[in-house]
């Protein structure tokens, strides 16, 4: 999974950044002498709590992500990962979406999180079946005609 990898690297940069480069800026701040106005050591001080913060969040993600058992995803209806073209039958346009998780989402390339309201109404679905999304404005009504699962791109 992308995904995965793509959060790897963000946390392998961020301990890079956590372990070498701020205890550096730190050390130099340091140098500069009275701590109580010295902006540079605040500053390096601020970003290593935001540093701590973003890995552990990244870290838990990650977590998440690998207790996902792909073999529990549906085989013949939306899941996560799935590609699915749906007809929106109040104005009979077709759209194609991939469900994907919220770090992947890129709604202008059709990747939408699956815990988006049109994520969570395809969730389950199967060829043929009819959702009906509360949207702001009202409501859109889809039905799914064509579903490929990540067990099928998969063959």
């Amino acid at each position: 999974m992308e995904i995965k990898k793509k959060l790897q690297e963000d946390i392998a940069a961020l301990e890079y950044e956590l372990r070498t480069t701020l205890p550096l800026e730190i050390k130099r701040a340091r140098e500069h002498g009275d701590l109580s106005e010295n902006a540079e050591y605040h500053a390096a001080k601020e970003r290593q709590g935001y540093v701590n913060a973003r890995l552990g969040q990244l870290k838990k993600r990650l977590a998440e992500l690998s207790m996902v058992d792909i073999s529990k995803i549906p085989r013949n209806r939306v899941g996560l990962w799935s590609s699915v073209v749906v007809l929106d039958l109040n104005t009979d346009e077709e759209y194609t979406y991939k469900l994907v998780t919220s770090e992947e989402a890129d709604v202008s390339n059709g990747k939408i999180s699956a815990s988006s309201p049109i994520g969570r109404g395809l969730i389950g679905k199967a060829v043929g079946d009819t959702v009906k999304i509360p949207i702001p404005g009202g409501t859109r009504e889809f039905e799914v005609v064509k579903l490929t699962t990540i067990h099928d791109e998969a063959e």
